[in-house]
């Protein structure tokens, strides 16, 4: 009984049974109007049969008289079959036909009725229906023709059995089916309502099953283990940037500290504490610029900015960034030049597109002149002949349409990434050993990701050869 309570709940099992009182109810009005259709096309049928035999009849009694009639009456009378025949006098006594009786009055009325009678071979049998029509002869005459209907309710009666047995076997069915496949449903939804109970325990990593039909069902269990992927991810990564940041800042805090406390006991002039409180706002103004990008990372990723999203051109954008990197380039002894002369639509958040492809200028800026600096030569100088050749430092930032994307690309000169590095440089934090000398925190790249990821694009690195190509693919809006 706890089984059939629990099946009786489910939703599948409940659609179920009204989808079958649906579908009995329209089998029934089926086969209904198909019975009643059939009834009416044997009257009509029968209709005219017997108009057609009884204008002959009323013809013959014109044309040769009573005794003709009466004479071509009995003859068909006599005949085995449904039809009936009856010519009576003016004061309603029978001359000639096969019909014993009828319903009080009905001869005497003229016109198509339904009655039950008596067929003259069997007075004493059981009483039949049928449809008749009755006519006036000249002389007070009256002669009926009609057809008995014993065929019709037999027909009537096969449809009606074989509707009652359909409707019955659809029920049957219905039922049947309905109850394996809630079942099969209920098994289902308990599997993964034992799994969803793991995973609120705290086993992130579990699935819920996915039976391989391709159904609603199973539509429905990828969709969520998409969605635990993606919390899984995100929770992995919240551990992953607390541990960096525990990491990552011990170190300047505990410098700030130490610089503090050395400038408190070793500072023997204004001077000395002035350089300290210089020294300690730098360290002050690196961790607020790097809790700033969290911040901006958290932000993107939340989804929050897509509010402030409009059409923009992803070429001006290029532009603008470019321009002003171009003096911070020139310090460097980098020649940087911005590639971006057709329209290139997008629908973004101007501001975070500017920042991420702020941080990329910078990184190019950054690494670009590094080969100069490992031969020992100054940044953007020639390289003594004693040297390998190298390529000359510089930055490329171009916005174009690829496609259905756009694409806005920053590449340069520099060191690059090893392939197996690439994907581990969007996490935070990370920073690969030959930039450990560079100041920076690790969170440009990830903050360009996460932009990116907000506009339903990606961040691709792609080598320069040598050097590195940074590529914030967006989707294409419309031309205005």
């Amino acid at each position: 009984m706890t089984a059939l309570a629990k099946l009786l709940r489910t939703t599948a099992f409940r659609l179920t049974l009204v989808y079958l009182l649906v579908v009995a109810l329209f089998a029934a009005f089926l086969l209904g109007y198909f019975a009643l259709n059939t009834r009416r096309l044997m009257n009509e049928q029968i209709v005219r049969t017997v108009d057609s035999e009884l204008a002959e009849l009323t013809g013959q009694y014109e044309a040769a008289g009573l005794r003709r009639l009466v004479y071509i009456v009995e003859s068909r009378a006599n005949q085995p079959g449904s039809s009936l025949y009856l010519v009576t006098t003016p004061n309603g006594a029978g001359l000639a036909g096969n019909v014993a009786s009828l319903e009080t009055g009905v001869i005497e009325r003229t016109g198509w009725v339904e009655t039950s009678y008596r067929r003259l071979e069997e007075p004493d049998g059981g009483e039949h229906r049928a449809l008749v029509r009755v006519t006036a002869l000249p002389g007070g005459f009256r002669l009926l023709v009609g057809r008995d209907l014993a065929e019709r309710e037999h027909l009537f009666r096969i449809v009606a059995t074989a509707g009652r047995w359909s409707v019955f076997i659809v029920v049957v069915l219905g039922i049947a089916g309905g109850v394996f496949v809630s079942r099969r449903v209920l098994r289902r939804i308990d599997a993964m309502t034992d799994k969803a109970r793991v995973i609120m325990a705290g086993d992130l990593s579990g699935r819920l099953p996915v039976g391989g039909s391709g159904d609603e069902l199973d539509r429905l269990a990828a969709s969520l283990n998409t969605m635990l992927e993606r919390i899984e991810t995100l929770l992995r990564g919240l551990k992953e940037v607390t541990d960096n940041v525990a990491h990552d800042l011990k170190t300047p805090l505990t410098r700030l500290r130490n610089r503090s406390e050395a400038a408190l006991r070793n500072a023997a002039s204004p001077a000395d504490y002035r350089h300290a409180l210089e020294t300690t706002i730098e360290e002050s103004d690196a961790l607020i610029r790097t809790f700033d990008a969290l911040l901006m990372i958290a932000r993107a990723e939340s989804g929050e900015p897509r509010a402030g999203m409009a059409p923009a051109d992803a070429a001006a954008i290029a532009r603008d960034v470019g321009e002003l990197y171009e003096p911070l380039a020139e310090e460097q002894g980098l020649a940087l030049t911005v590639a971006a002369d057709a329209p290139a639509p997008i629908v973004a958040n101007r501001e975070l597109i500017s920042q991420a492809l702020a941080n990329l200028i910078d990184n190019a800026i950054k690494y670009a002149a590094v080969p100069a600096r490992l031969s020992g030569a100054p940044a953007g100088a020639a390289v003594a002949a004693e040297q390998p050749e190298l390529p000359p430092a510089d930055v490329t930032v171009s916005a174009a349409v690829v496609g259905d994307r756009v694409e806005i690309a920053v590449a340069d000169r520099g060191p690059g990434i090893a392939p197996a590095d690439r994907g581990r440089v969007l996490d935070r934090f990370v920073r690969l050993e030959q930039s450990r000398s560079q100041p920076g925190s690790g969170l440009g790249l990830s903050l360009a990701s996460a932009i990116a990821r907000l506009h339903g694009g990606e961040l691709r690195l792609e080598d320069n050869a040598p050097g590195l190509r940074v590529v914030l693919s967006l989707p294409r809006a419309a031309s205005a």
